[in-house]
Formats: C-alpha cells, sequence, structure tokens
C-alpha cells in the first residue's frame, strides 16, 4: 500500500519538484538563512513605523481625555456636594430637627477654614509629593482624598467632616499643579511623535526647538478646561433635580432683604433663616450621596486606568535624584525669575475672580435678587459660557500671544465697572436676564483667562525639571488670593480690589512680554544633575534622559566619553564604583568599598 505523503512538508527536506521551490530559491539545506529566519517578505518598516507613532498620538490624545474628564467629574462632584450641604445646614429648622444641638454652622464654619486655609502651606510639600509619588500617581491620590471627602458625608460628624476637609485642602494645590504639569507633558510627547522622522543621521532623536510643542499645548489646556468649565454645571443637577423642590420661593427667602450688589453692606443681609418648606427625607439624602459617591469613584478608576505615565521610568528616576533638599528649596529659588515675578499679580487675580463668580454674582447679585432656586441656573450660565469660551483659547494659533489674556482681562475689567454702578432689585425678575448675561460673560473671561496661563507657562517652561515647580507656584498664589476673600470683606470692597488687581496684572504682564521682546535674559536656578544611587537601571547613550535641556544647550551635562571596549591583558580591577566579584574576593582583593 503506498503512503500517504505528509501533511506539512519536512524541514529541510525537497518539495515535490526538486531543490528549489517556485520561485527557484533553493528549499533544501543549501537555503539561505535570510529566507529561514528574514523579515516577512510584505513588511513595511516605514508604514509600520507610522502606524506604531499613530497609536501613540492616539494614545496621548485618550491621555488627556481621560484627565480632563476625571477633573470634570471631581471637581462636580465636590461642588455639587458642598453646595447642596451648605444650604441644607443653613436652615434653621434642618439643624434643630435632625442634628440637635451638634452645632452645624460651627462645623461648617471649621470645614471651610480647612479647605480654604491649609493649602497655604501647599508650597512647602507639593513638589516634594509629585516628585515622590509621579505625576499620574499624585493625580489618582488627589483624586481619592476628594472621594474620601464625598464619603464623610454619609456620617455628618466633627470628626468625620472636619479631618476630611483638612485633608482635601492638603490636595487642592498638588492635584492642580499635577495637572498642569500632565497636559504640558502630554503636549511634549505629541509633538514627539508627530515629528518622529526628524532625526539625525546616527538615528539620534534630535532635542526639538524651543517653543515648537506651543500649538499642541495650546490645544490641550483648551480641551482641558473646556471640560473643566463643565463641573459647574453638572454641579447643579443635585439641586435642580433634588433640592429645588423642598425650597421656599423668593418671596420667602427675601423678605427682610432690602437691597442688593454694592448697595448692600454684606452678602445676602436679611436673607430668611428658612429656605426649607419641607425636610428632605435621610434615604433621599443617601441615594444623592450615593450616586455623588459613584462619580467619584468613576473619576478615581477614569485616572487610574486610562492616564498613562507622563515621564518614563528613567526619567522619573531623574527628577527625584537631584536631591529632596532641593526639591524643597527650588519653589523659592524660582522667584529670581522675573517672568514669574511679573506674573504673580495675574495668579493672584485668577483666584480672585473665580471665587467672585461663585460668591459676588451668584450670592451677591443673583440669588439676592432673584431668589435660592434660581442659584443652579446662574452657575450654569457660568459653566456654560467658560467652557464655549475655553475653545476661543484656539485663537492664540493665528493670534499674538497676549491677545488671548489681555482679553479675558478686558472683558472683566468691563464687568467689572458695570457691576460697580448697577444694582439690581430684590424680588424683580424682569431684569434678571442681565444677570444671565453677566455671569455668562464673566465665564468668558475666566476661561480666557485660565487657559492662556497654563498655556503661558508650558511655553515659558518647558523643561521637564521645571515645571511642578511652576504650576505649584501659580495655583499656590490662587490658593492665597482664595484665603484672603474668605477673610471676609463687603461686596463694595471686593469689587475694588478685584479692580485694582486686574489693572495691576495686565500692566505686569505687558511689561513681561515687553522685556522678552527686548531679548532680557532671566534669572532661572540652576538645577543640579541627577545623582544615581539606584541598583538595576542602565542608561544608554542613545536615550540619555540624565541630560536636561539646560545641560544641553550649554554642553556642561556632557558625560566623558567611555574607554574604548575591547580584551584587557590580565584580570579587569574593581572600580571606584563596581563591587569586586566573587572570583577577585576568592583571590583576596575585596577592593575599594563602595561611594
Amino acid at each position: 500500500m503506498e503512503a500517504e505523503p505528509p501533511l506539512y512538508p519536512m524541514a529541510g527536506a525537497a518539495g515535490p519538484q526538486g531543490d528549489e521551490d517556485l520561485l527557484g530559491v533553493p528549499d533544501g539545506p543549501e537555503a539561505p538563512l535570510d529566507e529561514l529566519v528574514g523579515a516577512y517578505p510584505n513588511y513595511n518598516e516605514e508604514e509600520e513605523e507610522r502606524r506604531y507613532y499613530r497609536r501613540k498620538r492616539l494614545g496621548v490624545l485618550k491621555n488627556v481625555l481621560a484627565a480632563s474628564a476625571g477633573g470634570m467629574l471631581t471637581y462636580g462632584v465636590y461642588l455639587g456636594l458642598l453646595q447642596m450641604q451648605l444650604i441644607l445646614h443653613y436652615d434653621e429648622t434642618y439643624r434643630e430637627v435632625k442634628y440637635g444641638n451638634m452645632g452645624l454652622p460651627d462645623i461648617d464654619s471649621k470645614m471651610l477654614m480647612g479647605i480654604n486655609v491649609t493649602p497655604i502651606a501647599a508650597l512647602l510639600y507639593t513638589p516634594v509629593l509629585i516628585r515622590f509619588f509621579g505625576t499620574k500617581w499624585m493625580m489618582f491620590l488627589a483624586v481619592g482624598i476628594y472621594a474620601l471627602f464625598v464619603s464623610t458625608n454619609y456620617w455628618e460628624r466633627y470628626y468625620t467632616l472636619v479631618p476630611s476637609a483638612v485633608a482635601l485642602g492638603m490636595a487642592i494645590v498638588p492635584l492642580w499643579a499635577s495637572m498642569g504639569n500632565y497636559i504640558t507633558r502630554m503636549a511634549q510627547k505629541y509633538h514627539e511623535y508627530s515629528h518622529y522622522k526628524e532625526q539625525d543621521g546616527q538615528g539620534m532623536k534630535q532635542r526639538p526647538p524651543r517653543g515648537s510643542h506651543a500649538p499642541y499645548l495650546l490645544v490641550f489646556q483648551a480641551i482641558f478646561y473646556s471640560f473643566f468649565h463643565l463641573s459647574f454645571a453638572c454641579a447643579q443637577l443635585p439641586m435642580i433635580y433634588f433640592l429645588n423642590h423642598y425650597l421656599y420661593d423668593l418671596n420667602h427667602t427675601l423678605y427682610n432683604v432690602q437691597s442688593c450688589g454694592t448697595n448692600s453692606h454684606g452678602i445676602l443681609s436679611g436673607f430668611n433663616k428658612t429656605v426649607l418648606r419641607t425636610l428632605p427625607r435621610s434615604g433621599n439624602l443617601i441615594v444623592v450621596e450615593s450616586v455623588l459617591m459613584a462619580v467619584a469613584f468613576l473619576a478615581m478608576l477614569l485616572v487610574l486606568g486610562l492616564c498613562g505615565a507622563a515621564y518614563r521610568p528613567t526619567e522619573e528616576i531623574d527628577l527625584r535624584s537631584v536631591g529632596w533638599g532641593n526639591i524643597f528649596q527650588l519653589p523659592f529659588k524660582h522667584v529670581r525669575d522675573y517672568r514669574l515675578r511679573h506674573l504673580v499679580p495675574f495668579f493672584i487675580y485668577s483666584g480672585f475672580e473665580v471665587l467672585f463668580a461663585c460668591t459676588g454674582i451668584a450670592l451677591g447679585y443673583g440669588v439676592c435678587s432673584v431668589g435660592l432656586e434660581r442659584l443652579a441656573y446662574l452657575l450654569v450660565a457660568y459653566s456654560l459660557g467658560a467652557s464655549a469660551a475655553s475653545l476661543l483659547g484656539l485663537l492664540g494659533l493665528w493670534l499674538p500671544r497676549p491677545v488671548p489674556l489681555v482679553a479675558g482681562a478686558g472683558v472683566h475689567l468691563l464687568l467689572t465697572f458695570i457691576l460697580f454702578f448697577w444694582a439690581p432689585v430684590p424680588r424683580v425678575l424682569q431684569h434678571s436676564w442681565i444677570l444671565y448675561v453677566a455671569a455668562a460673560l464673566w465665564g468668558v473671561g475666566s476661561a480666557l483667562n485660565k487657559t492662556g496661563l497654563s498655556t503661558l507657562l508650558g511655553i515659558l517652561y518647558e523643561d521637564k525639571e521645571r515645571q511642578d515647580f511652576i504650576f505649584t507656584i501659580y495655583h499656590w498664589w490662587q490658593a492665597v488670593a482664595i484665603f484672603t476673600v474668605y477673610l471676609g470683606s463687603s461686596l463694595h470692597m471686593k469689587l475694588a480690589v478685584l479692580l485694582v488687581t486686574l489693572v495691576a496684572a495686565a500692566v505686569s504682564y505687558l511689561r513681561m512680554e515687553q522685556k522678552l521682546r527686548r531679548g532680557v535674559a532671566p534669572r532661572q536656578p540652576r538645577i543640579p544633575r541627577p545623582q544615581h544611587k539606584v541598583r538595576g537601571y542602565r542608561y544608554l547613550e542613545e536615550d540619555n534622559s540624565d541630560e536636561s535641556d539646560a545641560e544641553g544647550e550649554h554642553g556642561d551635562g556632557a558625560e566623558e566619553e567611555a574607554p574604548p571596549a575591547g580584551p584587557r591583558p590580565g584580570p579587569e580591577p574593581a572600580g571606584l564604583g563596581r563591587r569586586p566579584c566573587p572570583y577577585e574576593q576568592a583571590q583576596g582583593g575585596d577592593g575599594p568599598e563602595e561611594q
């Protein structure tokens, strides 16, 4: 019986047509090695490289969208819960019936103090935390602290609310500094992946020219702040769909209110002590807080699962190995830079204006005249105006750099003058449209301010080892400004302070731009070279992340040339940076101790 041919041809065996296949290439033991172990014949290296970097760019976009959505959900939950909590605790009947003599107003004041006062010390620890945990993990930790604050509202007591508020205050500046650093790094990586072909003849990537990532940074900051400003609208959902059903109308809450705006001697003077028609059930409150807790947990998962790392592992080691003492001192040393000194008034005003939108316009003008039940819609108008205007920052792609920032300052300057001389009449709804227009326009100025400042800092300080310090200084001054407003003053005084700070900020910024055009060199503190003491990492010359941007430009960061490799006569001596091998130890040559 004739044997059946094998299903698969044997390796090295001759085919049915002899020792050559259909293409005329020998298929036996004489076959060339490239045909056996070489690349796939239809492999297109250029096309595969293009696909690889396209996936990298899509990954960067995914990181930006995930960080933006995570920040929006986090602040939406935090602001919504805080607003609902303060309204419920303000009602006198709610406090007496549900909590008796526990003293909720005193707890609320201490909780607000923890949120607003604690960030004053953030300049001391924020860069250390970001360098220790890394940018992405600092974002995740800060979002987790916000979720912790939400969870403590299940059991409202002094020992739950106040410690969580203090922890939240400690996380505010690290969260914003790491967010600003993260978006800037994503823009730099996107530029790197978009221009991967710009290599020299040896295949090593050239350092991109300064400011080359600016278009991508401007687009990413516009995306981030368009998402973030929607958090003010998301924060009003619990009030619109839940709390508004329990509120009295304006004829009850504003019965004793006589004047609003700059005509009043305080915010909401004469406001009624009871604002709830009926008390919400505890079960309904638990359902609302559970939904908010689920959204906060979703924000944590977005940051954890979808946000990639901001730096390569070797770069993370570099950022930490400059020394913890230097990391602690460098935020203070950056004050020598005249660019930062000129931008400090804008940092302070950035904190003033966002708090004035939530207290001055929303309460002193809005609630005082049209009632508490329309507070949510005023903040929604502010949120939608700010979110839409964040995309106006893209005009910076075609206009000169100062235009968006100065335009936002101009919008706020005009509105501040109008609010200075116009005061709404309590319980009159005919002019409520003016309040909505004012809130939306204030949001336009806020969006141009936030987007312009963050983009400007990312362009001026693109060195990887400086970004966390710069964004820490920016958001620390914002926290100081918010703390100053928290100390309290009349609405008339707040408008005067806003006006003076805004004019000083615009003049100082334009002076800084004038110095830059004249070519005045800024005085930047020197960042020490990394001193590696970590075992298990090897750094290649082709990917030398030890070299900072400043060192690469001036040439003082170049390492000494390594001796030529090759066999050496005799046993190799134990060097200063190497432990002796077991053979040398057996011969008695323990060698010098490791430094």
